[in-house]
C-alpha cells in the first residue's frame, strides 16, 4: 500500500536514515521503535507529506486516506464533544448538520423534501444511523465518561482533550492509521482498550511509534527499526523483534570476525614468504584475494542507553511512610477517600489506577505539595526524598542550560564532575549547554534523573518516570532501581516496567485503596486479573485451578502423555515453519533494499517478489499465531503433568 524507495533524510551533517526501501502492506499492523532521535516521528511525517526527503521515493496510492492525530483541539473549544467525533467524518457531519438546519427551517416544499431524501442517501452511507453509538462507544473506551459527551469540549483538561481527538480519528476509520505515542495521555485501563480496538476492530493498515513495550506485543504484526541510519522491518511483535535483531546482530559479527581472522591468516603469509623464490606467486594470489574481500562497514548503533545508578547517602528507619484514612476532594468531587498504607524500608512500590483516581495527589499530599481533607500521614525517622515531577516544567523551568541547572544542586563539585554525569545520561558536548526550556521529553527525564543521582537520597518518589524514555532507556531505569538499595515508590501505567520493579502493589480505586504487600506476578495471582490490561467495568475474578493429581485416574495421565507428546510435535513443527519463513523474507529484505534493485529489476518480477514477500508475511504471522496457541496449551498440559507426578 505504502513504499519507499531509497528513502534518505538528513538535517545538516546529521543523518538519520539512508538508502531504505521497505513497504507498508494493507491490514498489518507495524509498531515503528528506535532510540529518542533517530527519526521516527520524521518519518510519519515524511509519509503524510509534511516534509521532504533528502532522496529516495515514498509511493501512496491516490485513494488511500490517511488518519494523523492532529493536536488542534483548540479548534473545538465551543463544539460539543460528540460532535467533534462526528467532524472524523466530514462528509456525514456536513449531511447531519444541513439536515438539521433544513428540519429547523419548517420548510416543507418539494426541493426541501428532495434535498432531505439526498441527505439521507449520504448519511446512510456513512453509517450516520449508528453513529452516536459509535461515537460513544469510542469516548467511553477512551476514558471520556458519559456524562460529558453532550457537554463542549472546553470542560475537559488538555490530556483529556486528545483523548477526544483520538476518537475523532478512529471515527474516521482511515485506510491508514499514524499514531505518535497513542498510550501517552491515557490511563492503563484505556491503553488495554485501544489495544483491543486497534488488534481487532480496526482493519487498515496501523503504523505507530511506541516505547511501551507491552503495547508493542499486544498490537503490532511487524516492527519497524531505525537503528544503524537504516530503517529495517521485522515480522512478529516486540520480542519476536528483540530476539531476531539479536541474532543478526551476533551472526553478523561472527561473519565480520571470520573475514577479518582470514584477512589476517592471507597477509600473515604474504609477510612471510613475499620474498621467498619459491612462494612468490602464491604470496601474490594471496594479496589479490585480500583486495577482492570486503569486510562490510560497522555502523554504530543509534541505541545507546543511559548509565544509571542511585545510591543513598544513609538509610532512612525500618517504616519510611505511614498513610492513615487519607481524604481529598476537588469542587466536591471525591478524589481521595479513606486511604490507608504504610511503605518500608527497601520496598518497590507501585501506585497504579485509572487516570484521574488521585495518585499524582496523593504523592503530592505526602510532598507536601497539597493539603489533605482529613487524615494524616507521617515520614519516618531519617527519611530523604527525591522526587521526579510527571510534569517536567515543574522542576526545569528558566533560561539556564542543563549544565548550569544541574551544578546550581553540587556547586562545590568540579567542571569534569558534572559534566562526565551529564554525560552518562547522553546529554554529552553542545547537548549540555541547551536551555533546560529547549529539551525534548527523554533529554529532560535524563537531567531529572542526574539530579536524583546527584541527591543520594534514601527514598525515590518518581511519577510516570517512563512517559519519555525509549526501550533501552526503561529498561536502565527498571536496572538501576532494582539495584537500589533505598525505598521507591512510582505511579506508572507501564505494566513491562511494573512487572520488572515491584515488590509492593497500591491500586488505587472508586471504592478505595486495594494494598498488596507482593510483587506484581504474585498480585495478579492473588486477585486473578491484571488492572493494567483489563477492560474497563469487567469483574474482579479468581483465576481457574488446575486440576489436581487426585482427580487424574491413570488412564487420564496416559492420554495427557499422549496428548503432550503430540502437541510438542506439532509445535517443534510450527518452529521449523517459521524459521523457515524468517529465513527467506530476511533474503528477499535485503535484496529489497540492495543498490539499483528498483532499477536493475523489470517491474514483473519486482511485482512477484513483493507478492511474495506479502504471502510469506501472512504464512510467518498465522503460523506465529498457532505457534503461541501450541506453546500456552503444551505449558498448560506440562503443568498439569507436573501436578499428577
Amino acid at each position: 500500500m505504502i513504499s519507499l524507495a531509497g528513502l534518505t533524510m538528513h538535517y545538516g551533517s546529521k543523518m538519520l536514515f539512508e538508502d531504505s526501501s521497505l513497504s507498508f502492506n494493507s491490514g498489518k499492523r507495524y509498531g515503528l521503535v528506535g532510540a529518542n532521535g533517530v527519526g521516527k516521528t520524521t518519518l510519519l511525517r515524511l509519509i503524510t507529506g509534511e516534509e521532504t526527503p533528502s532522496r529516495g521515493v515514498i509511493s501512496i496510492p491516490r485513494d488511500v486516506q490517511l488518519g494523523v492525530l492532529r493536536q488542534d483541539h483548540f479548534r473545538f473549544e465551543q463544539d460539543r464533544i460528540l460532535d467533534v467525533v462526528f467532524q472524523g467524518k466530514p462528509a456525514l457531519w456536513v449531511a447531519l448538520q444541513e439536515k438539521t438546519t433544513l428540519l429547523d427551517s419548517g420548510k416543507h416544499d418539494a426541493e426541501t423534501g428532495h434535498r432531505l431524501a439526498e441527505l439521507e442517501i449520504v448519511i446512510a452511507e456513512q453509517d450516520g444511523y449508528v453513529a452516536e453509538a459509535n461515537a460513544e462507544e469510542l469516548l467511553s473506551g477512551l476514558g471520556i465518561l458519559e456524562r460529558y459527551h453532550r457537554e463542549p469540549m472546553q470542560v475537559l483538561s488538555g490530556g483529556f482533550k486528545l483523548r477526544v481527538l483520538m476518537a475523532q480519528l478512529l471515527f474516521q476509520a482511515p485506510d491508514v492509521l499514524l499514531l505518535d505515542e497513542p498510550t501517552n495521555h491515557l490511563d492503563i485501563v484505556s491503553i488495554r482498550w485501544l489495544e483491543s480496538f486497534l488488534r481487532d476492530q480496526f482493519s487498515g493498515t496501523l503504523i505507530f511509534i511506541s516505547h511501551d513495550r507491552r503495547f508493542l506485543n499486544a498490537v503490532a504484526t511487524q516492527i519497524v527499526d531505525i537503528d544503524y541510519q537504516e530503517i529495517r522491518a521485522y515480522t512478529g511483535n516486540c520480542e519476536h523483534f528483540l530476539a531476531a535483531k539479536a541474532l543478526a546482530e551476533e551472526q553478523k559479527g561472527k561473519e565480520i570476525e571470520s573475514l577479518e581472522r582470514r584477512v589476517a591468516e592471507m597477509q600473515s603469509f604474504v609477510d612471510r614468504f613475499r620474498y621467498k623464490a619459491t612462494k612468490a606467486r602464491q604470496a601474490q594470489s594471496r594479496v589479490k584475494q585480500i583486495e577482492k574481500l570486503e569486510i562490510p562497514e560497522i555502523r554504530r548503533s543509534s541505541r545507546i542507553a543511559p548509565k544509571l545508578q542511585f545510591q543513598q547517602e544513609r538509610p532512612s528507619g525500618r517504616l519510611v511512610l505511614k498513610v492513615k484514612g487519607l481524604n481529598k476532594q476537588f469542587n466536591q468531587t471525591p478524589v481521595l477517600q479513606d486511604i490507608s498504607f504504610q511503605v518500608e524500608r527497601g520496598e518497590k512500590v507501585a501506585l497504579i489506577g485509572p487516570n484521574g483516581i488521585g495518585k499524582s495527589t496523593l504523592l503530592k499530599i505526602a510532598l507536601e505539595q497539597l493539603v489533605p481533607d482529613s487524615g494524616a500521614y507521617e515520614w519516618g525517622y531519617e527519611v530523604s526524598i527525591s522526587y521526579f515531577a510527571q510534569d517536567h516544567h515543574e522542576q526545569l523551568q528558566g533560561s539556564v542550560s542543563a549544565y548550569d541547572w544541574l551544578y546550581q544542586f553540587a556547586s562545590h563539585e568540579t567542571v569534569s564532575f558534572i559534566r562526565g554525569l551529564l554525560g552518562r545520561v547522553l546529554l554529552s558536548g553542545d547537548e549540555a549547554l541547551k536551555q533546560v526550556g529547549a529539551l525534548s521529553g527523554g533529554e529532560a527525564a535524563r537531567l531529572l534523573f542526574a539530579k536524583i543521582m546527584l541527591e543520594n537520597r534514601n527514598v525515590l518518589v518518581l511519577d510516570e518516570p517512563t512517559n519519555h524514555l525509549d526501550l533501552e532507556g526503561v529498561e536502565v531505569l527498571a536496572d538501576a532501581l532494582n539495584a537500589y538499595p533505598g525505598t521507591v515508590i512510582v505511579v506508572s501505567h507501564d505494566r513491562y516496567f511494573v512487572a520488572e520493579i515491584a515488590t509492593h502493589v497500591l491500586e488505587l480505586t472508586p471504592e478505595g485503596a486495594r494494598d498488596y504487600p507482593g510483587n506484581y506476578q504474585e498480585y495478579l495471582n492473588h486477585f486473578g486479573d491484571d488492572h493494567l490490561s483489563a477492560n474497563s467495568g469487567t469483574p474482579r475474578s479468581r483465576k481457574p485451578t488446575l486440576q489436581t493429581a487426585s482427580k487424574l485416574s491413570h488412564e487420564q495421565r496416559k492420554d495427557l502423555k499422549r496428548n503432550l507428546a503430540k502437541l510438542a510435535k506439532e509445535t517443534e513443527r510450527l518452529e521449523t515453519r517459521i524459521s523457515h519463513a524468517e529465513r527467506e523474507l530476511v533474503q528477499l529484505n535485503q535484496l529489497f533494499s540492495s543498490d539499483g534493485f528498483y532499477v536493475e529489476h523489470p517491474s514483473a518480477e519486482i511485482e512477484r517478489l513483493q507478492h511474495k514477500h506479502q504471502q510469506l508475511e501472512q504464512e510467518l504471522s498465522k503460523s506465529l499465531a498457532s505457534w503461541e496457541t501450541s506453546s500456552k496449551q503444551l505449558e498448560t498440559l506440562r503443568t498439569q503433568l507436573d501436578n499428577a507426578a
